[in-house]
C-alpha cells in the first residue's frame, strides 16, 4: 500500500510548491485500486495531487470521514475531476454543524448543496460495507473510551434545536491486505482509541499495520491548544502500546502540541503526515 498525503495543515519543508490549508485528503494505492480519503475544504487537494503524481480521475472510490468542511467541501473539485468514482458517506440525519467557543460561533459543516447537486454520485451507508473486496466501511463505532476533550465546542443544530454533535455522521475506512489492517481515522471524534478498538473487534486475528490519519487531540485549532491535560494524552498513548499496532502516522486535528506529547510515549512508531509526503506500508 502507498499512502501520499494530498493536504494537510503543514506540507513538507523543501515542498512550498504545494498547498495547505486546515484539512485532510490521503491517496491510497492499495490492491490495484485507488482511494480518496477524504477531500479537504477546496480544490487544493486536486491541485497537489497533480504536483504528486496522483491522477485523481483514476480514482475508484472516495470515502469521507465525517460532514465537517475540512473533510468534505473538496468533495465538489473531486467530481468535476472524476467521472466514475462513487463517493461514501455515513448515513445521518440533515443538520447543521457548528463551532461554538467564548461567544464566538461558525458553520464547520458540509456545503449542502453538494448533497443535492450529484445525488448520483454519493453512496450513503449505515452499516458495515465492503466496497471492494477486503476495502471496508465502518460505521458502528463503540465507546469504550472517552471522546476527544476538544469536541466539546461542537454542536448540531437543527430547525433552531442546538446540542453536543453527537457525530453520528463520523465512519471508519478499514484496508485488509495480506499481512494485516491499516485503519484511517479522519479526525476520530468518536475518539481514537474507540475506533482502534472498534477494527479489533471487527478483525480481532489481524495485526494493525498502521492507523493513518487526525487523532482529535487538539482544543481550540487557534491557538493550537491540547484537548485535556498533558497527562490524558500521555495515558492515551499509554492505552495504543496496547494494541497490536506497527505505527501511527497522524496530523491534522492531532495538533503539533499533543503530537509532541504523544511521540513521548510513542516514539519511533509514531509519524507526522505532512502534505506532500508517501509512504510504504
Amino acid at each position: 500500500m502507498i499512502l501520499t498525503s494530498l493536504i494537510d495543515n503543514t506540507r513538507l519543508n523543501h515542498r512550498t510548491d504545494l498547498t495547505i490549508e486546515r484539512g485532510l485528503s490521503i491517496h491510497v494505492s492499495t490492491m490495484g485500486k485507488s482511494i480518496l480519503f477524504d477531500a479537504g475544504s477546496s480544490r487544493a487537494f486536486c491541485d497537489n495531487a497533480a504536483l504528486l503524481n496522483v491522477d485523481i480521475k483514476a480514482v475508484d472510490a472516495a470515502v469521507i470521514s465525517h460532514r465537517h468542511h475540512d473533510h468534505c467541501n473538496g468533495v465538489n473539485h473531486f467530481i468535476d475531476n472524476n467521472s466514475k468514482a462513487q463517493v461514501y458517506f455515513r448515513e445521518c440525519e440533515k443538520t447543521n454543524y457548528i463551532f461554538k467557543a467564548f461567544g464566538f460561533e461558525s458553520n464547520v459543516g458540509i456545503n449542502k448543496q453538494l448533497l443535492t447537486n450529484a445525488t448520483n454520485r454519493l453512496t450513503f451507508v449505515n452499516q458495515l460495507t465492503e466496497i471492494f473486496p477486503n476495502i471496508f466501511i465502518i460505521t458502528n463505532l463503540v465507546d469504550k473510551y472517552p471522546e476527544p476533550k476538544g469536541n466539546k465546542y461542537l454542536f448540531t443544530d437543527s430547525e433552531g434545536c442546538c446540542k453536543p454533535d453527537t457525530f453520528d455522521h463520523e465512519l471508519l475506512l478499514v484496508i485488509k491486505e495480506d499481512d494485516g489492517l491499516v485503519v484511517f481515522t479522519g479526525c476520530a471524534h468518536s475518539g481514537v482509541l474507540n475506533m482502534i478498538e472498534t477494527a479489533v473487534n471487527s478483525f480481532p486475528t489481524a495485526k494493525i499495520k498502521a492507523v493513518v490519519g487526525g487523532f482529535h487531540l487538539v482544543g481550540l485549532p487557534l491557538f493550537n491548544s491540547i484537548g485535556g491535560t498533558k497527562q490524558q494524552i500521555e495515558e492515551i498513548g499509554k492505552l495504543m502500546l496496547n494494541y497490536p499496532i506497527d505505527k501511527l502516522y497522524t496530523g491534522h486535528c492531532t495538533g503539533m502540541k499533543a503530537y509532541n506529547i504523544l511521540k513521548g510515549v510513542l516514539g519511533e512508531r509514531l509519524e507526522y503526515f505532512p502534505t506532500g509526503r508517501s509512504i510504504s506500508i
